[in-house]
This record gives C-alpha cells, structure tokens and sequence, in this order.
C-alpha cells in the first residue's frame, strides 16, 4: 500500500511539474485533463504527507522514549509515543478508504422517485413521510429541491411523487436510500388501535449527461397535456405538461411542474436518461458479479431495505442490522446516523473486495 501511494504522490508532482510546461499551458484541452487529474488526487496525496510527517515523528519519539536518560522526558515521550500511534493508525485507515475506486456518479444531481406500496391510504401518506423526509435532509445539506411530477391523493399522500436533489455529493449519500421502505403503526383512520404495515418504494437515480447515454427520437413517443393540480383539476389553460414514452423499454416519465412544454420535455428526458443509465449500470454489475448482495444491498425496488416502527419509536436498516431511536427527529431529515453507518460498511466491504491492507 505504501508502494503504490509513493507512486500516486510521484505522479501527482509530475503533473504539477508538466503545468509549468509550454506545450501544456498552450493547449487548454490537455491542461483540463491535467487541472482535474491533480484534483482527483489532491486528497490522497495530502493525507499521504500527513501520514508521513506523522509517522517520521512517531520513530524520532519512539527513539526518545528508549533512549532518553532523564526519567521525566522518557515518560512524557511514552504518552506522545501512545498518541502518535493512534493518529497514524487514524491516518492509515483513511489513505485505505481513499484507495477504494471512486464512484463516477458520486457528485452527480439525482432524481428520487417515490412510491405507495402496500398498504393503500397509509402506503401514500408514508410516501408523503418520506418525500418531506428527503427534502428537509436536502435543505439541511444546502441541497436544491425540484419537483418534477407528483400523483397525489386525497388524503395529502402520494401514489407517487418524481423529484430532482442538487448539489454536490448528492447520489454519494442518497444512492443508498433506493429500495423497499416498511412501516409500521396506527393509521390515524384505524378506529381499533391496530397497528398496519404499509410499504413505498424509493429509487434513486444519478442524473446522466447526454453523451453518457444516447436516446435515440425516433424511440420516443411523446404527449402533451393539461397540468393538473390537487384532486387533478387542470391548472393551466396551455398545454403544458409532458409524457414521454420510450418505445424499446416501455418506461413513461410525466414532468408537469415546469411553466413551459420545453422546460417540462427536458426534465422529463432527464429522468428518462436516468432511467436508462440505471438499466445498463444494473445490467453491467449482474454480468460482473453475481455476489453484490454480499455488500451494503442493491438497490433494487424489491428489496426491504429499512422498517419505520412508530409503536417502538425505532428505525431499522435491514442491510447493515442498525437500529436507531427517536422517529419524528429523523423523518425531519436527520439521516446522516444512518447514511454515515451505510457509507462504513460499503466501504469496509469494499477494502476487503480490493484487498487494500
């Protein structure tokens, strides 16, 4: 592990070193690839200098607490000794993570989709819970939130509900949220006092640049319509809420909250491009690996990934056996607890798919 990263520090001084050259500053494409390049490695090659200056202290205190005559300054020598260690170790742990191969789609914007499941009225009001969820963990990350589509029911809950999260990072924290939520309590129309278990389905979708995956025209039907408001009385006198339809697959994206038809058509390709990027990730991912079940979980729709129960007041993410307290705090956005702990054990399977040490 040393060796490569010597390696990664000797290349990162070697770009530093081709900026200064003339035939590099004159070409603005090159000198892009070299600017993001150092980028990419800026991090690493800071930490790795940190370990160093640390570890180079750590064997002159080490020498000390040995060798030092006075009784006094070998004791205080032991304490840093004792401390140093600890940062180094600290430090070592970090350079593994860094080492791990780095999501692409890390820093890209998303959409979130969210379903009612099982469970009828309640399933939508849940859908509701976790839509207000996401977007005050957006807000509290100085994210931006754009709803896209939304199909509500009378009760303020949502069959379904489309919206797009940027800023920086956003699918690094969020992409672990896709898959089968439960929850369990009273539904406040249950007269008995039963407890229900309802369900909605959460998928998170990496936002995907045109070039990253090629939508043909010809492949895609396209309806234009009436915006509807709530209990779906139409909202504008133009029409200009969009449905697209993608021939091959059969997907449909809506986008109905933009004011103008072009708004509304390139948020809704923007969706479907998501859409279709994930296909080709998941279809990539299967041909590679038949275990990623091993890891943190999948992702996919039919996948329980966490139980909301109200009665306990407990949280419940099923992929890593966290549970956490205090309900009402985290579905006001308090997420980072859970997400934190999903982001560890990725990461702690990961280093050992890798083999980092």
């Amino acid at each position: 592990m040393l060796d490569k990263l010597d390696s990664i520090e000797k290349h990162y001084e070697e770009l530093h070193n081709l900026m200064a050259d003339p035939s590099v500053t004159s070409n603005s494409t090159r000198l892009r690839e070299i600017t993001r390049e150092i980028s990419g490695l800026e991090a690493t090659v800071s930490k790795y200098r940190d370990y160093k200056m640390v570890a180079n202290a750590l064997e002159k205190t080490r020498t000390l607490a040995r060798d030092e005559a006075d009784e006094e300054m070998r004791a205080m020598a032991k304490e840093e000794v004792a401390k140093l260690e600890a940062d180094t170790s600290r430090l070592m742990e970090e350079l593994r993570v860094l080492l791990l191969p780095k999501d692409p789609r890390d820093d890209k914007d998303v959409f979130v989709e969210i379903r009612g499941g099982a469970g009828g009225d309640e399933a939508a009001l849940f859908a509701a819970d976790l839509y207000r969820m996401y977007t005050r963990y957006a807000e509290d990350k100085g994210w931006k939130v754009e709803l896209v589509d939304e199909n509500r029911t009378g009760l303020k809950g949502f069959k379904e509900v489309v919206f797009e999260i940027r800023g920086r990072g956003a699918f690094s924290r969020m992409k672990y949220e896709s898959g089968v939520h439960r929850v369990q309590r009273v539904p406040t129309t249950e007269a008995q006092g039963r407890i229900h278990t309802s369900t909605a389905t959460v998928a998170v979708l990496a936002e995907v640049d045109e070039v990253e995956i090629d939508v043909k025209p010809d492949e895609i039907k396209m309806d234009i319509f009436h915006a509807s408001g709530h209990g779906g009385q139409n909202v504008q006198k133009v029409a200009t809420a969009v449905r697209l339809t993608h021939i091959p697959t059969g997907i449909v994206v809506t986008c109905q909250d933009q004011r103008s038809q072009l708004q509304n058509k390139i948020r809704a390709m923007g969706v479907l491009r998501a859409r279709l990027y994930e296909i080709e990730v998941e279809k990539r991912e299967r041909q590679v690996t038949e275990d990623r079940r091993s890891q943190v979980g999948s992702g996919e729709r039919s996948e329980k990934v966490r139980t909301y129960n109200f009665p306990q007041d407990r949280l419940t993410d099923h992929r890593i056996g966290l549970t956490v307290h205090n309900l009402p705090k985290i579905l006001d956005g308090d997420l980072d607890t859970v997400i934190d702990a999903l982001i560890l054990k990725d990461q702690s399977e990961k280093l050992k798919e890798v083999g980092v040490s």
